[in-house]
């Protein structure tokens, strides 16, 4: 492992200033840099993932590909059993995960981190609000009416490890201040992707497990404030949490949203104690769980959902496509219009600033990067469709060239950036090249 520099020779921690120019402390800055760091570098493992999974998919070993993922999976025993294949327990199991760690990052930026601030999370708040709307629009304009239009949701989400990844392969040409930004956006995406999946749930709800769901929530949120520690209490919670919403109809994964929006961000106090603790448990949560989501459950769950048989009929079938039209338009096009137009147009209104250095065409490139990853548009196609659904394939396989085309053009608009004339630190959008 590479040593860290020392908080004086580390430009992470001391380039940010506040409002006030009072750095900002390095304990709300490290785990900006943890998170940003980790999704970096997961974006390798992911790609790693895709690849093996076309590989064993359109190799003679395919067969052994689906049987493994249509392998029985049963937990519990009697009326609380749950049984499903292993597609099922990591799509509605391990994806629980990664929502825990989305609902977490949420908590996090709305309590400590750029969000908190009104003024300051206006810009990412814009940027993605249009990077969402502008890629649905595009989408349902493609594909007009038919079963096709429930995927509306599928181009909205950000992949912030890709997207974090075409930004390092482009690291001399951007300012530091791109990635905080970036991140941000992809932070509020995230809230519009748990909507659109929450949207997408089941139309029969079970009212009395939707009440049994409100009541464990209630005590997830009751129980810090009591005082009660014991970590297996809250992870008995979870798992209750879990369980209940699964019976409700309301797609479980959601759960490990409502966990990390309910762990307290705050450390736990005790009255007349001589020590109380330093470190929230939301903090000493995500630092256990981001890289397990980063590195375990998403790599799985682009393995077991991109396989996809890439022949000169699929291919063919895609490229005829209304859907897979739709979402390459969307993700290249709609994000680009979407992300940079929204934050161009809210810094020509004097509504926000830009961050130092950051102008015009570096925020081309980094929405151009929001078009790349798949992760979570896969899991919005399968709530939206359905896991057997004949369109699956088309939505695997125009996300993939979606994600290329959008990292070609990110690399080559930032390269562009890096081309020009360095601009003050108070640059705006005006001052593009």
């Amino acid at each position: 492992m590479n040593e860290r520099p020392g908080p004086e020779q580390d430009p992470e921690i001391n380039a940010p200033r506040s409002r006030s120019d009072r750095p900002i402390p390095r304990r709300l800055l490290r785990p900006l840099q943890e998170f940003l760091e980790t999704s970096t570098a997961s974006g390798v493992f992911l790609l790693g993932a895709v690849v093996v999974a076309l590989v064993w998919v359109n190799s003679p070993w395919d067969g052994s590909y689906f049987s493994l993922l249509a392998t029985p999976l049963s937990v519990g025993a009697g009326d609380l059993e749950v049984a499903g294949d292993l597609h099922f327990w990591i799509n509605e199991g391990l994806m629980a995960f990664f929502f825990l760690v989305v609902g977490l990052e949420i908590k996090r930026e709305l309590t400590t981190g750029e969000l908190r601030r009104p003024r300051a999370a206006l810009l990412p708040v814009v940027a993605a609000a249009t990077g969402m709307a502008v890629p649905a629009l595009l989408f349902l304009a493609v594909v007009g009416g038919g079963p096709g239009a429930r995927g509306w949701g599928i181009p909205m989400a950000t992949d912030v490890a890709f997207a974090l990844g075409v930004l390092a392969l482009a690291a001399a040409r951007t300012p530091s201040g791109l990635r905080p930004l970036l991140l941000a956006i992809a932070i509020v995406d995230d809230v519009g992707s748990v909507i659109v999946v929450a949207a997408f749930s089941p139309g029969a709800i079970a009212v009395g497990w939707l009440a049994a769901s409100v009541g464990v929530a209630g005590l997830l949120y009751v129980f810090p404030k009591l005082h009660i520690r014991p970590t297996p209490v809250y992870i008995t919670l979870g798992i209750a949490l879990w369980y209940v919403m699964y019976r409700a109809g309301v797609h479980p994964a959601l759960a490990g949203v409502v966990v990390g929006l309910l762990t307290p961000s705050e450390p736990f106090s005790r009255p007349r104690a001589v020590i109380q603790e330093e470190v929230s448990p939301l903090a000493r949560v995500e630092h256990v769980l981001l890289p397990w989501s980063s590195f375990v459950v998403l790599p799985l769950f682009a393995l077991a959902n991109v396989g996809v048989p890439l022949s000169a009929s699929s291919i063919a079938a895609a490229a005829g496509s209304a859907v897979a039209w739709a979402i390459v338009i969307a993700r290249v096009g709609g994000k680009i219009a979407g992300i940079w137009g929204g934050a161009v147009l809210a810094a020509k209104l004097g509504l926000v600033g830009l961050p130092p250095g950051v102008r015009s065409v570096h925020l081309a490139g980094m929405a151009a990067a929001g078009g790349t990853g798949f992760t979570v548009s896969l899991f919005v196609a399968e709530v939206a469709f359905g896991r057997d659904s004949p369109l699956l394939t088309h939505v695997k396989i125009s996300l993939m060239a979606a994600s290329v085309v959008s990292a070609i053009v990110a690399l080559l608009l930032l390269r562009r950036a890096g081309m020009g004339s360095e601009v003050p630190a108070s640059g705006s959008p005006t001052e593009a090249t």
